[in-house]
């Protein structure tokens, strides 16, 4: 019986809960937005570090500590952290169509770099695919009037972040508290000091809004975790591709969530994309379910 393989149910379970994570955003808009990056970045990083505990992996973890790999996912850490920042503004300051342009880019970016890279080859109808979403997002952008570039960050920072996850020396876990641990200290100093300039939510937020700060770690380290252990099992390509589901959910939820507007020019570029995204899942199924019937028969 045909399957995916389990890097496609990571990967998809990943960016589903990308995709809803406005919403959750949208619960801490009270909160400033560097507040809530540094926030995510400390209960991330303790999360994973009670995740690598259970798993009584803490030596193990220790022993990577070196310069190579402080070298390695410093430069990781900058690109999430750069990613964080810009979404999560983004998103509160209702620019969440405008986020979802940013991660529909996202995969054509991947793409190349996969065949730049990795000498990763695309078959026709997928060449075909990635040709019409690319007329897509460039008629988007051509509309949109002025340089996108809460998309062109977003696109960019989290491109060239899949690419250092694919070349990374660690295992999913491990190399995510290797991440979150580099921007630990920095992030704790950071909430020190806007508590001490007056600024801080800690005598002042609700328990409700306390639970949601703490909770960034869950919602940030599972999905994550869940996109680094893809990223080793698939290739580049696949992935870039397959990110279309976070921003669709995106769109969705600004749109009929929260109410952006989505004229007549979007749904145009939209609907290029869409068309895309059948050509290649279709082409994708055929080709799974003719190397599968292959298999059997030999």
């Amino acid at each position: 019986m045909w399957s995916m393989p389990r890097g496609v149910w990571l990967a998809l379970g990943a960016y589903g809960l990308w995709g809803v994570l406005p919403v959750y955003w949208k619960w801490l808009q009270a909160v400033p937005a560097p507040q809530i990056l540094a926030h995510r970045v400390v209960w991330s990083f303790l999360f994973l570090l009670g995740l690598i505990f259970l798993r009584r992996d803490a030596a193990a973890l220790w022993r990577s500590v070196d310069r190579r790999n402080l070298a390695a996912y410093a430069m990781a850490s900058a690109l999430l952290s750069v990613n964080w920042l810009t979404y999560i503004w983004a998103v509160n300051a209702g620019r969440i169509v405008e986020t979802s342009l940013g991660y529909f880019i996202n995969p054509l970016v991947s793409v190349l770099l996969g065949v730049v890279f990795f000498r990763e080859r695309l078959r026709p109808w997928q060449w075909l695919a990635v040709g019409v979403a690319a007329l897509g997002v460039t008629y988007l952008t051509w509309q949109h009037g002025a340089l996108p570039w809460v998309a062109l960050v977003l696109a960019g920072t989290f491109a060239f972040y899949g690419l250092l996850k694919k070349k990374a020396p660690l295992g999913s876990l491990p190399g995510l508290a290797f991440e979150t641990g580099i921007l630990w200290l920095p992030a704790v100093a950071f909430l020190l000091a806007v508590e001490a300039g007056g600024n801080g939510q800690v005598g002042r937020a609700t328990v409700s809004t306390w639970g949601l700060l703490v909770f960034t770690g869950v919602v940030t380290g599972l999905p994550l975790l869940m996109f680094s252990a893809a990223a080793r099992r698939i290739s580049l390509s696949t992935i870039g591709l397959l990110q279309y589901v976070a921003p669709s959910c995106q769109l969705l939820i600004g749109v009929a969530v929260y109410h952006e507007p989505f004229d007549r020019v979007r749904w145009v570029g939209f609907t290029l994309i869409w068309t895309a995204l059948a050509i290649y899942s279709i082409e994708s199924l055929w080709r799974m379910k003719w190397g599968a019937a292959g298999a059997i028969r030999k």
